[in-house]
């Protein structure tokens, strides 16, 4: 039996890599630390069904309490590490408590930037949502007609709006940068997802930062823009992005850049530790880049257990991601990092399209609006290597099955 494996880290990568390794009938000492008091579950419906009131908390469980004793993992909860000894190979507990390991993974995610508290950020009503007590805190709060702010227009802040609209909130919605998504995903994009927005009654303001929040007796009452415009507000969700849980990491020595640094076996700076998820950082086409996002997550904790069970196969990432909006279903197939250029395809239902990026004329990621079919096609493109016949792509009238053979 091979020695003790602990697991720093109870999100979707450190279940993941657990469950693997007892699929392939790894039989080593696991025990799995999380710093929450439930037991893994699935963070994406928490902002949304879960927020909604459609799902129930038991039902995004990966596994019942019963699962972990039946397959030999033992689960710490509500016990974050305090610090880990790597010449003495020990991992130490805030309870006071040491657990030794063989082999260590870091599964650590990632946390919300939160907005200093010199401009308000520590005010009540000021919400992130991370996490089940997160959501919890802000479903006391989202009451129809009541006026909330969304502070950045990436995936989180849009995904948010939707959520707020359907429960009857008035929602504004400010982004910094020159419009929506810029960091993300191509104009084309953006414009599409502002409509769609916009018809659902969101008021959303580029180019327009927040100067302060206004309290009123220790809660968020206004906000001032950076255009001098005040606004009255009940409620504020702060999606500027995430910070990377890699302190305890670089505390102990571990390389780090903004991320957990790690090769194509998952393994860090120390070869006996590991590091997936939110929290690594990996090679990417020659770029070092965190990969955030769900598939990612499951992924590479999945390659790391290989790893730990004898195989030698280099982690390949094949990213894909989604957002559901309303009754909008944008799924992404790629990364479209470094992109020069962009087609956009309307797609055969309409307010469907898709927009394919390229790079040095090498297609790298598409961007896919209510259009399964093309989402399909170009995930089998990107995944087999085949470039699109750029014919085929333009003509709306063509069946993009056929760029398939």
């Amino acid at each position: 039996m091979a020695g003790r494996l602990v697991i720093v880290g109870a999100g979707q990568a450190g279940f993941a890599l657990a469950a693997k390794l007892r699929a392939l009938k790894d039989d080593r000492p696991i025990t799995l630390i999380g710093s929450e008091p439930c037991l893994p579950y699935q963070r994406p419906p928490l902002s949304k069904k879960y927020l909604l009131g459609e799902m129930e908390f038991d039902r995004l469980l990966f596994r019942p309490e019963s699962w972990f004793t039946e397959n030999n993992v033992e689960i710490r909860l509500s016990t974050p590490v305090e610090a880990l000894d790597r010449d003495q190979k020990i991992v130490r507990l805030f309870d006071g408590s040491a657990i030794d390991y063989d082999h260590l993974a870091f599964a650590t995610g990632a946390t919300p930037r939160r907005l200093p508290s010199a401009i308000g950020g520590d005010l009540a009503g000021v919400f992130t949502v991370r996490d089940k007590t997160d959501a919890d805190a802000l479903a006391g709060e989202m009451k129809a007609g009541r006026r909330l702010l969304i502070i950045g227009g990436g995936y989180i802040g849009l995904e948010a709006a939707a959520v707020a609209r359907k429960l009857g909130l008035d929602v504004t919605l400010i982004e910094m940068a020159d419009r929506i998504l810029a960091r993300v995903a191509a104009p084309a994009t953006a414009d599409a997802m502002r409509a769609i927005h916009a018809a659902e009654g969101v008021v959303i303001r580029e180019k327009t930062g927040l100067n302060r929040l206004i309290g009123l007796d220790g809660r968020v009452k206004g906000a001032e823009l950076s255009d001098g415009t005040v606004l009255d507000v009940d409620i504020v969700i702060v999606g500027i992005g995430v910070l990377p849980n890699d302190q305890l990491a670089s505390e102990a020595g571990i390389e780090t850049m903004n991320g957990i640094i790690v090769d194509a076996h998952g393994r860090t700076s120390d070869p006996d530790i590991f590091a997936m998820g939110d929290c690594a950082v990996q090679n990417w086409n020659g770029s070092r880049v965190r990969l955030e996002s769900v598939q990612n997550a499951v992924d590479q904790a999945e390659a790391v257990a290989s790893v730990l069970a004898g195989g030698q196969e280099p982690y390949r990432p094949k990213p894909w991601f989604w957002s559901d909006q309303y009754d909008v279903k944008l799924q992404i197939a790629g990364f479209n990092l470094g992109y020069d250029e962009t087609l956009t395809r309307p797609g055969a239902r309409e307010g469907s399209l898709s927009v394919w990026y390229f790079k040095e004329g090498e297609l790298i990621a598409v961007d896919a609006i209510n259009d399964a079919k093309a989402y399909v096609t170009g995930k089998k493109l990107l995944d087999t290597g085949r470039q699109p016949e750029r014919a085929l792509l333009v003509d709306p009238s063509a069946d993009l099955k056929q760029m398939l053979g």
